[in-house]
């Protein structure tokens, strides 16, 4: 994997909504997306799962999630709020950045919590080939992102760890990863700033440019600009309908692919880096 250029194109937060479970499904029919990541707390995780159980050849992960960081729209543990409470607010939903989260969260809960959420997707019949991090929720205190890489250990699944993740959320890479990591070489994602000045498309056909030796992963977040996803994502711009139609109009479109072709890119997923 280190002697040439390798990229696994992943979109998350399947599950979130039926916007997204169903621009998710297309583009992996479409082939050029090859990873996913299905939330299991969320209400519209049966439809992705009931896809997954009857398209086992695609690439999903679980998106182990702690944080909803939609101003109406309301998710939060599997199990009872009772048992977790120090993951929840008043609500009983999950707290909307990872600030609170640091602040309130109890590892000990926490990993009760995601233990939880893997065993429904294995319960509902998903044979994940990963676990990820929602929002990289997980990064947002040493003891949590320790609880993250055990969890890789206990289910033996490969966990993403990335250094632009781990210095997006202030988590110091040289204490909290060992040689024996495996670590995804470069992750690519957009920005806000190229959001605002409509220049998204232009950042994605740049990442194929520059793509480093290893493995490379972009992470999108395809849904349709709808009624759905308008009202999930009102007031909130960044990954909001608007982006994430962006995000499936790209990797599902014929340029895309020609670039890729051009450019003679290894597709990879998950899948390949366990084998």
């Amino acid at each position: 994997m280190k002697k040439s250029k390798h990229l696994i194109i992943h979109a998350d937060d399947a599950g979130l909504c039926h916007s997204e479970n169903r621009a998710t499904m297309e583009a992996l029919k479409k082939g050029i997306v090859n990873s996913c990541s299905i939330m299991v707390n969320c209400p519209w995780f049966y439809e992705m799962a009931e896809f997954a159980r009857e398209n086992p050849f695609y690439d999903y992960g679980i998106h182990l999630t702690l944080t909803c960081e939609w101003e109406k729209y309301k998710f939060g543990p599997v199990l009872p709020v009772s048992e977790v409470s120090s993951l929840v607010g008043e609500n009983g939903y999950f707290y909307r950045n990872r600030d609170l989260l640091r602040e309130h969260a109890v590892a000990s809960e926490v990993k009760k919590e995601l233990v939880a959420q893997i065993e429904r997707g294995l319960r509902f019949g998903i044979n994940p080939s990963h676990i990820d991090s929602h929002m990289y929720s997980l990064g947002a205190r040493e003891d949590l992102f320790d609880v993250y890489k055990d969890l890789g250990k206990i289910y033996n699944l490969p966990v993403l760890l990335n250094r632009e993740l781990m210095e997006m959320v202030g988590l110091d890479c040289n204490q909290n990863l060992s040689e024996e990591d495996l670590v995804i070489d470069k992750t690519h994602y957009g920005n806000f700033d190229y959001f605002k000045e409509g220049k998204l498309k232009e950042y994605y056909t740049s990442v194929f440019d520059n793509l480093v030796d290893g493995v490379n992963l972009i992470l999108i977040h395809p849904a349709f600009d709808d009624a759905e996803m308008k009202a999930i994502t009102i007031n909130h711009p960044n990954f909001g309908s608007e982006w994430r139609q962006i995000d499936f109009d790209y990797f599902t479109s014929q340029e895309c692919r020609s670039i890729l072709d051009e450019r003679n890119i290894t597709l990879i997923n998950w899948k390949d880096l366990s084998k």
